[in-house]
């Protein structure tokens, strides 16, 4: 199904279930197949779940501009406008809390409930002056390089190395996920995933964190190696008025795979919490 936005690009999206919506942004860059884990359980669980494919990635279209987050998040909210979402739970991971954000700083919470991130981008990853604790550029210059490279081998050793955690001292991740990761991502825009690395990492959500007025939940590995626990999820938390934060020991940046059980769990555990 489809979605189109003001400037004709066309917006895939999945809609299982039914009940209280609960709407999933997927990270980069990869697409709403990343989220099946989730998605399935909680439609299974008396939720109606919407996942989209970001433009550029996936299914939706590979359009040449709008590859930042004001146009993410505009068409975020031309799906939750099309369907009518109400009460809606926004669930962003990675790149996806970022559009999450976004989505609030520009649409409002009027058709929000909740919020959650998830290995999310926000406040800010960039390293700057007044954000000494983010990543230095020369790390999304090397990424950027890597695309234009090889963009195939960068995303195989994404997924190999820190992604997964893969590279860490005992870690068995297994090859198939490893595998999906590089398939969705191959599914995805040359130009449209290159420019979202500059869309990831030097937008500031610090004022669209600020206007949080919904429940808001961050979950986030302390051993993240693609967004730091201390730049991300923490940071995130500090901003967020009443924001809950759930720590994974030692677990890294795909935590929709890695620790998917316990991912679930703590998304019900969070819904039905502030069920109406």
């Amino acid at each position: 199904m489809y979605v189109t936005t003001t400037d004709g690009a066309s917006i895939f999206y999945k809609d299982w279930g039914s009940g209280r919506p609960v709407v999933l942004s997927h990270g980069w860059p990869l697409n709403s197949d990343s989220w099946e884990a989730q998605a399935m359980f909680l439609a299974s669980n008396g939720y109606r779940v919407i996942a989209h494919d970001r433009r550029g990635h996936g299914r939706s279209t590979q359009t040449w501009h709008g590859n930042e987050m004001d146009t993410y998040a505009d068409d975020l909210a031309a799906v939750v406008d099309a369907l009518d979402l109400r009460a809606a739970t926004l669930v962003g991971f990675s790149t996806g809390g970022g559009e999450v954000a976004r989505y609030i700083g520009r649409h409002g919470a009027a058709r929000v409930a909740q919020a959650v991130l998830v290995s999310a981008v926000p406040p800010l990853m960039l390293q700057t002056a007044d954000n000494p604790g983010g990543v230095p550029i020369a790390v999304f210059d090397a990424i950027r390089a890597g695309s234009l490279a090889d963009r195939s081998q960068t995303y195989q050793d994404l997924a190999d190395g820190p992604f997964f955690g893969h590279n860490r001292p005992g870690a068995n991740v297994s090859r198939g996920i490893r595998d999906a990761f590089w398939l969705q991502s191959m599914a995805s825009g040359h130009r449209n995933v290159y420019e979202c690395i500059a869309a990831f990492s030097a937008t500031d959500f610090r004022g669209d964190l600020a206007g949080f007025d919904v429940p808001t939940l961050v979950i986030h590995g302390d051993d993240d190696q693609v967004v730091p626990f201390e730049a991300g999820g923490m940071a995130s938390a500090a901003l967020i008025k009443n924001a809950e934060l759930i720590v994974y020991p030692g677990a890294p940046h795909g935590i929709t795979d890695t620790h998917k059980e316990q991912l679930g769990q703590d998304l019900l555990a969070f819904l039905k919490e502030h069920e109406a």
